[in-house]
C-alpha cells in the first residue's frame, strides 16, 4: 500500500511527505494489511465449510479437503460424529465469519487513522508551504481556489487512503484467492467464469480515462465558484453600496450552473458505467449458473461444489464492479493530488545559508534600482517577455530620525517601491541595489528583515479578533498599557473607549463593524506597538479627516523619532514636514527636496500644492 500511496503524482522531491506521514503510522499499515488479508482468508473459508459439510458430512461423499482439515474432523470423531452433531460444523462457520468481521473492523480502524495521519500531514505542510510563498504568487491566485485545494482536495485524498486503498488490497486478494480456489475445485467452470471478465476491465479502463476529465473540469469550476463567493462575500458593502446584488447573483449562478452541468454529464457516465456493469456482471452468473447447474444434471459436479463456486464466482465479480467505483475514486484522486502538486511544487521564498541578522538602525538606501513585472497583468511570468518597467533608475537616501515623503500619481510606482524594501519582491541581477545600514537587503534574512521593517497599508487587514489581540499582533504579547499607548498616539484610543467592551471589542471579519478611518488607525497602532526600526505608512492616513491626519502626524514625531519613516500620501498637509519629498512620475523621479526647495521650483509639486492649498494649514 505504501508504494502505491507514493506512486500518486506528487512532485518528485515530495513523496518524503507521505513517508513521512506514514513513518509514525507503520505498525498501523502493516496491521491494516495483515486485517486485510486475513478478512479475505476467513471470508473464502466458510463456503469451503458449507461445501465440506453438504457433500461429506450430510452426504457420502469422501472428504476431499488438505491433510489439516482432514485430521481435525478425525481428531473430532470423523464425519459420523460431525453428521451426528452437525452444530459443529454451524459452529465452525460461525467462527470464520465472526474472525472476519473482527479483522474488517479492524482493518477499517486503522485505514481510517492512516488516512486522517496523512491528511493532518499534508493540510500542515500545504499551509506551512502555502505561508512561504512568493507575494507575488498570492497576487495572482485566487483565495477561494487556494482554500478549495487546502481542504475539499485534501479531504478527496483523505477518503480514498481511508476507504479505497485497503479496498485495493482486499480486491485483488479476493480475485486471487477466488481464482486459485475456483481452479482447485474444477478448471472447466473457472474458464468459464472468466468469458466476460476481459471486456467488463476494458470498459472500466475506458471509463476511467474520460471520468478523470470530468472530475478535472468538476474541480476547476468548484474553485472558480468558490473564488466567485469569497469575493462576493469580502466585498459585500462594495456590492450594497452600487445596488450590485443582482449582478452578482447572475455571476454566481452562471458559475453554479457550470459546475451543475459538469456533474450531470459526470453522473450520466456513472450511470453508464453501473448500469454495464450490472448487465455484464449477471450476464456472466447466468453463465455460471447455466454451466453449474448442467454439470450438475450431469452428475459432473457436486452440489457442495457447486454452491461453494457459485459463491466464489460471485465474489469473483465482485471486485470487477467495485472497480469501477474505486477507479471514479481514483480518478477524483490523482486530480486531486495533481491539484495540490500545483501548490506544492511552487519554489517557496528560501534564504542563503549565510543570511544575515545584523542590528538594524534603518538607514534605507536605493542605488540606481530598476524593477519591472514580467508577463501579463495576473503577474504570469513568460521568460521570453522583457519586464514592463515600474521603476526606472531610483537613487535615494533614508536615515535614522528622518522622514522621506513620497508623492505621485496613481501607478507611479509608489507601493512597489515600498514593497521591494520589505522584499515582498525581489530586485533582478542588473537592477540596482537596495541596502540597509550598507548591507543588501538580499543578503539579510527575510523574516528578520519583515521583523524589522513596519508597513502600513491603505487598506489594512485585521483579524477577526478583539482590538486589543489586533494591535498586539505584531508583537506577538503586549501588555494592555502599550496597547493603549500605541491607540494613543495613533488617535483611536476615544474611539476605542466609546464600544461597549473597549479594547475587547471583536471587530468582525476583515474588521468589518469598524469605519474606514478607525481600521486605519488601529493599523496604524499594530505597527507602532512593535516599534521597528524602519516605518512604511502606504496613503495610510487617506480615510482620516485633515485634523485627525495632523493630529497622529504631531504625535508621532515623538514617538518615531529615532525610526526611519516613509510616507506616501497624496496630500500635500500630509508630506510638508518630511525632510526629503520625493515626487514619482511614471516609475522615475521627477522631483526630489524639502517642500520650501519643491515649491521653488515649476514641477508637479508646486502644481498639486496650489490644487490643495484650501487643505493646507
Amino acid at each position: 500500500m505504501a508504494s502505491l500511496i507514493t506512486k500518486l503524482p506528487w512532485k518528485k522531491s515530495r513523496p518524503a511527505l507521505i513517508a513521512a506521514a506514514m513513518e509514525d503510522r507503520l505498525f498501523s499499515l502493516s496491521f491494516c494489511c495483515a486485517a486485510t488479508i486475513g478478512t479475505v482468508v476467513f471470508s473464502f473459508i466458510s463456503p469451503q465449510i458449507i461445501r465440506y459439510t453438504i457433500d461429506s458430512v450430510i452426504g457420502d461423499a469422501p472428504l476431499a479437503a488438505p491433510a489439516f482439515v482432514r485430521a481435525l474432523a478425525g481428531s473430532l470423531g470423523g464425519t459420523e460424529f460431525l453428521r451426528r452433531n452437525i452444530w459443529i460444523c454451524g459452529l465452525f462457520t460461525l467462527a470464520a465469519a465472526l474472525c472476519s468481521g473482527l479483522l474488517n473492523a479492524a482493518r477499517r480502524y486503522t485505514s481510517i487513522e492512516i488516512g486522517e495521519t496523512i491528511a493532518w500531514r499534508l493540510r500542515n505542510t500545504l499551509y506551512s508551504h502555502i505561508q512561504r510563498l512568493p507575494y507575488l504568487w498570492h497576487v495572482r491566485c485566487h483565495t477561494g481556489d487556494i482554500i478549495q485545494r487546502s481542504t475539499s482536495d485534501v479531504d478527496t485524498i483523505r477518503n480514498f487512503l481511508q476507504n479505497q486503498m485497503s479496498e485495493l488490497l482486499r480486491i485483488f486478494g479476493v480475485f486471487v484467492i477466488a481464482l486459485v480456489m475456483m481452479f482447485s475445485m474444477d478448471v472447466f467452470m473457472s474458464l468459464m467464469s472468466l468469458i466476460l471478465l476481459p471486456p467488463i476491465f476494458l470498459f472500466s479502463l475506458l471509463y476511467f480515462k474520460k471520468v478523470a476529465r470530468e472530475f478535472a473540469r468538476a474541480d476547476a469550476a468548484e474553485g472558480d465558484m468558490q473564488a466567485c463567493a469569497q469575493e462576493n462575500y469580502t466585498g459585500v458593502r462594495v456590492v450594497r453600496a452600487f445596488g450590485r446584488e443582482s449582478y452578482e447573483m447572475g455571476r454566481f449562478s452562471a458559475k453554479t450552473l457550470t459546475h451543475a452541468n459538469i456533474w450531470i454529464v459526470t453522473g450520466k457516465l456513472l450511470g453508464l458505467f453501473w448500469g454495464a456493469g450490472d448487465i455484464m456482471s449477471g450476464l456472466q452468473l447466468v453463465i455460471v449458473v447455466g454451466a453449474g447447474i448442467y454439470r450438475s444434471v450431469q452428475g459432473e459436479l457436486s452440489p457442495g461444489t457447486f454452491l461453494a463456486f457459485y459463491t466464489y464466482c460471485n465474489w469473483m465479480i465482485w471486485p470487477v464492479r467495485q472497480l469501477g467505483r474505486i477507479l471514479s475514486e481514483l480518478s477524483k484522486t490523482l486530480v486531486s493530488a495533481g491539484r495540490v502538486r500545483d501548490i506544492l511544487a511552487e519554489e517557496p521564498e528560501t534564504d542563503p545559508p549565510d543570511a544575515l541578522r545584523p542590528l538594524i538602525r534603518g538607514e534605507i538606501r536605493f542605488e540606481n534600482v530598476s524593477f519591472g513585472y514580467a508577463g501579463d497583468s495576473a503577474g504570469k511570468a513568460d521568460a521570453a517577455e522583457v519586464p514592463a518597467p515600474v521603476l526606472r533608475n531610483i537613487s535615494f537616501t533614508v536615515k535614522p530620525g528622518t522622514t522621506l515623503a513620497i508623492l505621485g500619481a496613481t501607478g507611479s510606482g509608489k507601493s512597489t517601491l515600498v514593497h521591494l524594501i520589505a522584499r515582498l519582491y525581489d530586485l533582478e541581477e542588473g537592477g540596482g541595489r537596495i541596502t540597509l545600514d550598507g548591507i543588501d537587503i538580499r543578503r539579510i534574512s527575510r523574516d528578520y528583515l519583515r521583523r524589522h521593517i513596519g508597513l502600513c497599508l491603505q487598506e489594512p487587514f485585521l483579524f477577526s479578533k478583539t482590538i486589543r489581540e489586533n494591535i498586539a499582533a505584531g508583537t506577538g504579547g503586549l501588555p494592555l498599557e502599550e496597547v493603549h499607548a500605541a491607540a494613543v498616539v495613533a488617535q483611536v484610543d476615544g474611539n476605542i473607549r466609546e464600544f461597549e467592551k473597549a479594547y475587547e471589542t471583536v471587530v468582525g471579519e476583515r474588521g468589518v463593524t469598524l469605519s474606514g478611518g478607525q481600521k486605519q488607525r488601529v493599523a496604524i497602532a499594530r505597527m507602532l506597538a512593535s516599534n521597528p526600526p524602519v516605518m512604511i505608512f502606504d496613503d495610510s492616513l487617506s480615510a482620516v479627516d485633515t485634523e485627525t491626519d495632523m493630529r497622529i502626524r504631531s504625535a508621532l514625531k515623538n514617538r518615531v523619532a529615532g525610526a526611519a519613516v516613509i510616507l506616501i500620501s497624496h496630500r500635500i498637509s500630509s508630506l510638508m514636514q518630511a525632510d526629503q519629498i520625493l515626487v514619482l512620475k511614471d516609475g522615475e523621479i521627477e522631483e526630489l527636496g524639502t517642500h520650501q526647495e519643491l515649491l521653488a521650483r515649476e514641477g508637479s509639486y508646486r502644481r498639486i500644492f496650489e490644487l490643495q492649498k484650501g487643505d493646507v494649514p
